[in-house]
């Protein structure tokens, strides 16, 4: 943990420290209550140790401070001045605990692997509503492809390590599914884990929600916000579609990744954080950086290790493997048990493109398990745009033009965010991409 000593005596100052720190965990020792907000302000501790009798100043005034700049830390009341009444006012302002000089070694690291516990329960309780909130289903780490497999792998290899990972591949192909993965294998993965869609928010907003701002930084800011970065404090933030991150934002993550500090909006105080970064995009960054809407600094600073994620008309094999999970998925969520998939419809299957990868796979599925009233899905369970014309057409197959337009159209939805994105890579306008969309029932 990361642990703040307060306290006037430079001796129990050192004897904290070195007892904690003997047990692996980080401390800061600071002797009056400024120097303890200043740290809470610019650090997220886990744990503070706080004196009752701090020089002239009493602890019991700085607690209600420690709840309202860093309400997560959990506060252990110390005093030579031990008494039911101080305890009680104590605990009421919001210390966790209470310890009486002198004390033992023993008796601090009781206290703080007590602590420790809790604090990983609630971050595992915070981790697993997030997990309840996606309801995805489980996730199989392995493939009969031998490009997915070496991206499984090198991910596994890397998840160890400190380094900022970028993973890269179409949308849909499982990229925040595998960052989750890297966290949990990581000796980080009792810590948060923070998501952030950088196309979802505006850049004034996604700036705020990234670093945090105070109160009255902009309108609407009606109380200080912490920030992503201080809320996974020791943990991984994931910043998905990285491509997207407007390019004021940009110099300000670079400084992160560097030097790990950075200022809340609004707030000239700069803070330190401890968390790994983990980025995915969609885009061609490479491009980006040429057309400057992309810093090169950034993205040689995110690159450091790249792991490929093929999309899934390139693994066909794993079709199967993956649908089959999702199928028991969902027919739980339905209460229905299901022996699986006909030869038919899992032919269908293995053919079709997938243009929007394993999102569009889970969709497909999710609908069979809803419409299936058998134990078996078969192809009429199935959309008519995969069994209709479920094998890879390419530009020379004897097919009409409307049905190469069919799939070049489902392809660039299941791979753009909006239509008005789809409409220009396809050269039409929205009005036209909508009659379209009528005509072939997408």
């Amino acid at each position: 943990m990361n642990i703040l000593i307060i306290d006037d005596e430079p001796n129990i100052r050192k004897t904290l420290s070195m007892c904690l720190e003997s047990s692996g965990h980080r401390t800061k020792t600071v002797s009056c209550s400024k120097d303890a907000i200043s740290e809470l302000e610019s650090e997220v501790f886990d744990l503070a140790f706080v004196d009752l009798r701090l020089g002239t100043e009493s602890g019991l005034d700085l607690i209600p401070s420690i709840v309202s700049v860093s309400p997560w830390t959990k506060m252990v009341v110390i005093t030579a001045f031990a008494s039911v009444e101080t305890a009680v006012e104590a605990m009421k302002l919001g210390a966790s605990d209470y310890l009486a000089k002198p004390f033992k070694p023993d008796q601090v690291l009781l206290i703080a692997e007590r602590v420790g516990k809790i604090r990983r329960m609630e971050q595992k309780i915070i981790n697993l509503q997030n997990d309840i909130e996606r309801l995805h289903p489980s996730v199989s780490y392995s493939s009969s492809n031998p490009s997915m497999q070496k991206a499984l792998d090198l991910a596994a290899e890397v998840a160890g390590s400190e380094a900022v990972v970028m993973l890269r591949g179409p949308s849909g192909t499982g990229k925040t599914v595998l960052a989750k993965a890297i966290h949990s294998w990581s000796k980080r993965a009792d810590k948060p884990l923070a998501v952030i869609s950088c196309p979802s928010l505006s850049a004034e907003l996604l700036e705020s929600e990234l670093f945090g701002h105070v109160k009255g930084a902009f309108t609407g800011a009606l109380r200080d916000n912490p920030g992503r970065i201080a809320s996974c404090e020791g943990g991984t933030l994931f910043l998905d579609e990285i491509g997207d991150l407007p390019l004021h934002v940009q110099p300000k993550l670079l400084r992160f990744l560097q030097d790990r500090e950075y200022e809340r909006v609004g707030d000239h105080k700069t803070r330190k954080a401890d968390v790994r970064i983990i980025a995915a995009t969609n885009a061609d960054l490479e491009k980006a950086v040429r057309d400057g809407r992309f810093r090169e600094d950034l993205y040689y600073r995110l690159n450091v290790i790249q792991i490929d994620l093929p999309p899934l008309s390139e693994r066909p094999s794993d079709v199967e493997k993956i649908a089959s999970d999702m199928l028991s998925f969902f027919g739980g969520q339905n209460h229905k048990m299901f022996k699986g998939f006909s030869e038919e419809a899992m032919k269908a299957m293995k053919e079709y493109l997938w243009p929007g990868n394993i999102r569009e796979l889970r969709n497909v599925v999710e609908r069979a398990a809803i419409l299936c009233k058998s134990d078996t899905v078969d192809l009429c369970h199935l959309p008519d745009f995969i069994h209709v014309r479920s094998s890879a057409m390419r530009i020379g197959d004897p097919v009409s033009i409307s049905e190469i337009e069919e799939q070049h159209i489902r392809r660039v939805l299941a791979s753009t965010k909006v239509m008005q994105e789809a409409s220009g890579i396809l050269g039409i306008d929205q009005a036209t991409l909508w009659r379209k969309r009528k005509q072939y029932g997408i």
